[in-house]
This record gives structure tokens, C-alpha cells and sequence, in this order.
């Protein structure tokens, strides 16, 4: 067991956990975040895409002992106070969700994609979220909603 200490969501956490437990498997058992979804569990897919320290990171390629002392923010630190963020609304309101499997992993790259670049290009959106695979939308409604939620 190794001991870590954290902040998810703006909240302190100290934990024991497994030298062999993975960020994913930390924070939806016992953190109870299960927005974050498990796709390939080899890094290829996006679902699992948490902000750590201001970086996109695939938490299913993260061990949990990596993350002590980290920053970590899951699509339920979004929230704005019972308000959705800007950036579930314009995924809302484009038709950016689907079924809605990629869709936290999508806002949280768009999201760090965002705060280092408040005012992307096309082309700059797609590369932001090209670690996140979609099935459903052709990625086309996608960009819509992140260039609707370009200076929120």
C-alpha cells in the first residue's frame, strides 16, 4: 500500500492504495467519479481523460501513486454550482452528444485545450481533441460546440 495525498475536484483527499491501482480505478471505486469511463484501457480511446496539473492524461495509463500531490479535474468538477459549465451547454446545445460515452473525456480536452488556448482555430480544436475517439458524430458537431464555448 502506498499513501497519497490529492485534490479532485477542488477537494483534499489522502488515500492508501494499491501500488498497482490505476488513477481510472481509483477515482470511480473510491472516489466514486464515474464519469470517468473506461474504453481500451491501452490509452488509444480518450474515454477515460482526466486534467491532471493543467494536462489532458489518459487515467487508465496513469498509476495512482503517480498522482500524489496532483491537481485533478474529473467532468464532475465541472459543475458550476448546480449549473452545468459553459462547455456542457455547447455540447448540449450543437448536438455534440450522442451516446455520450466519449463525451466527458471530449469537454475535458476541449476544456485544456481552452485554458492555454482561449481562442483555437479549426484546426487547433481538432488536434486538441484528436487523443478522444467518437463513434457517433463524425466529430463535426463536436468542433461546433467547442467554438461555441470559444471565450466563456
Amino acid at each position: 500500500m502506498v499513501k497519497i495525498d490529492l485534490l479532485v475536484n477542488g477537494k483534499k483527499h489522502s488515500l492508501e492504495v494499491e501500488e498497482d491501482m490505476r488513477l481510472i480505478d481509483l477515482l470511480r471505486e473510491k472516489l466514486g467519479l464515474t464519469g470517468v469511463k473506461e474504453g481500451c484501457s491501452e490509452g488509444e480511446c480518450g474515454a477515460c481523460t482526466v486534467i491532471m496539473d493543467g494536462e489532458v492524461v489518459n487515467s487508465c495509463l496513469v498509476m495512482a501513486f503517480q498522482a500524489h500531490e496532483s491537481n485533478i479535474i474529473t467532468i464532475e468538477g465541472l459543475d458550476g454550482e448546480g449549473s452545468l459549465h459553459p462547455l456542457q451547454q455547447a455540447f448540449i446545445d450543437a448536438g455534440a452528444v450522442q451516446c455520450g460515452y466519449c463525451t466527458p473525456g471530449m469537454i475535458l480536452s476541449a476544456k485544456a485545450l481552452l485554458d492555454k488556448n482561449p481562442n483555437p482555430t479549426e484546426e487547433e480544436i481538432r488536434e486538441g481533441i484528436s487523443g478522444n475517439l467518437c463513434r457517433c458524430t463524425g466529430y463535426n458537431k463536436i468542433v461546433e460546440a467547442i467554438n461555441r464555448a470559444k471565450g466563456v
